[in-house]
């Protein structure tokens, strides 16, 4: 069996550094030794030890062991988890008890017996690494809540498009390969990758998102890679990143197109070298993820400008899946509209069974440009203000979302959904003076979706 394991020995005398070590180091990975205890805090931020001996006396002709509960005192406020085992000669026996009291884990006599010391770092050993999961356990655990209200339906379609999604997969959910889901907004990239891990080995593991156009530059490493306490003014403990939280499971990492180029180039080292550094430590951590990014924006184009970075989207997108808006497959949004009318109906103490026919064809009308989610929040309006037992136009007013704002006044009567799109598309423009950022916000879409709409109707 490998060795595995490191130990630190703090004792001002040499002779039993020497002999500890020279025990220990048939056991153990690594051990290292220290004569100066003013030295333990920077091995404590170089290295996280298993288990750390600690002498109780270190003032010559001082035999009170209080120098020694002071520094248990240092190590535990540096790191809490931390597996201290007390060294102490027959007379500091009941000292030594009271260190324990005082958060050690145990105690050995010197001189001892090699299998007692052996015995003892053993057993510290095991209560570190217990202490390690539960640490990682209650990191998971405050992520998990933030998700706990948020409701992820199934994936609901059967046109063509999504039966290719589909088959996509079922046949990489059974491997480790990173995925790249391109999409607009509200098609339900967070759902394929939630169906991707729960299809996946690592179905009874963890599912972490992580939302990387709400993190800030100056937050994204302490984020994705955690920080030891006092590494920055408001650290006040360690604290584990997305990547640990997400160890042996799935980290998702949504809207990953908005990110700097300095954060994409820590991000692909992480990727490339399967290890993280929390802020503060120079510890590498290994990392065992699978990883899931999304986006909206055009990632490709964004290589030939030099926003993004070649070699990170070959990283990321093994495999890529592409998901189609909800107006390429109209054929679905019966089907959509009538799980969100269930589902809303059931909430909000509702009579409502049926859509009906003329609304459903103006709703497949429709080019939904928050695709999805719009039609989620518009049934779930819909259902709120309803007083009657089915839906109708009345209920969705598409035609006046579809003419309103930039398209007020326009006559749109006769016209293909495509000739209709590209007309409120050039008036929204004309209306702000050929500002983008405007004209997007006013039809209610982002600035990457109408790129593409302008590159589509050659604007």
């Amino acid at each position: 069996m490998p060795k595995s394991g490191k130990i630190l020995i703090v004792d001002d005398d040499e002779d039993v550094l020497k002999a500890a070590r020279l025990f220990l180091k048939q056991h153990f990975l690594e051990v290292v030794i220290e004569s100066n205890p003013e030295r333990i805090p920077n091995h404590l931020q170089v290295e996280d030890f298993d288990v750390i001996l600690l002498d109780m006396n270190f003032i010559e002709d001082m035999s009170s062991g209080l120098e020694g509960l002071a520094w248990l005192d240092k190590i535990l406020d540096i790191d809490p988890a931390a597996a201290v085992v007390m060294i102490t000669a027959y007379g500091g026996v009941e000292l030594a008890v009271k260190a324990i009291k005082e958060g050690a884990v145990d105690f050995i006599v010197k001189p001892w017996e090699n299998e007692k010391l052996l015995a003892t770092v053993m057993s510290a050993s095991k209560i570190k690494a217990s202490r390690r999961k539960i640490h990682r356990l209650q990191n998971q655990q405050q992520i998990l809540q933030r998700d706990l209200n948020a409701q992820f339906p199934s994936m609901i379609g059967t046109s063509l498009p999504m039966q290719k999604v589909y088959e996509t997969i079922e046949l990489v959910a059974e491997t480790d390969a990173h995925v790249l889901i391109l999409g607009e907004n509200g098609t339900g990239k967070e759902l394929v990758a939630r169906a991707i891990h729960q299809q996946s080995q690592r179905k009874e593991e963890i599912f972490v998102k992580v939302d990387l156009g709400a993190i800030s530059e100056t937050l994204f490493e302490s984020e994705l890679f955690g920080h030891v306490k006092g590494a920055f003014t408001d650290a006040k403990s360690n604290r584990i990143g997305r990547f640990e939280a997400a160890s042996s499971g799935t980290l998702f990492l949504d809207e990953i197109g908005n990110l700097s180029l300095p954060m994409q180039a820590k991000l692909l080292t992480a990727i490339q070298s399967k290890q993280i550094t929390r802020i503060g430590s120079n510890t590498p951590l290994s990392t065992d993820v699978r990883l899931i990014c999304a986006t909206n924006m055009p990632v490709y184009k964004m290589v030939g400008e030099k926003t993004f970075r070649q070699d990170l989207l070959y990283r990321i997108n093994t495999i890529e899946i592409q998901l189609p808006p909800l107006r390429e497959r109209t054929e679905d949004i019966p089907l959509l509209a009538s799980y969100f009318l269930e589902e809303f109906s059931k909430k909000y103490g509702r009579n409502l069974r049926k859509l009906q026919p003329a609304l459903i064809k103006r709703m497949q009308k429709y080019s939904w440009p928050g695709n999805v989610r719009e039609l989620q929040h518009a049934i779930e309006r819909a259902v709120i203000l309803s007083k009657g037992s089915e839906l109708s136009t009345e209920n969705i007013l598409l035609q006046n979302r579809l003419s309103g704002g930039s398209g007020k006044g326009l006559n749109l009567e006769g016209l293909s959904l495509e000739e209709a799109e590209k007309t409120l598309i050039r008036k929204a423009l004309e209306k702000h003076h050929g500002n983008i950022s405007h004209a997007a916000e006013e039809l209610g879409i982002t600035r990457s979706s109408l790129y593409r709409r302008l590159e589509k109707h050659d604007l």
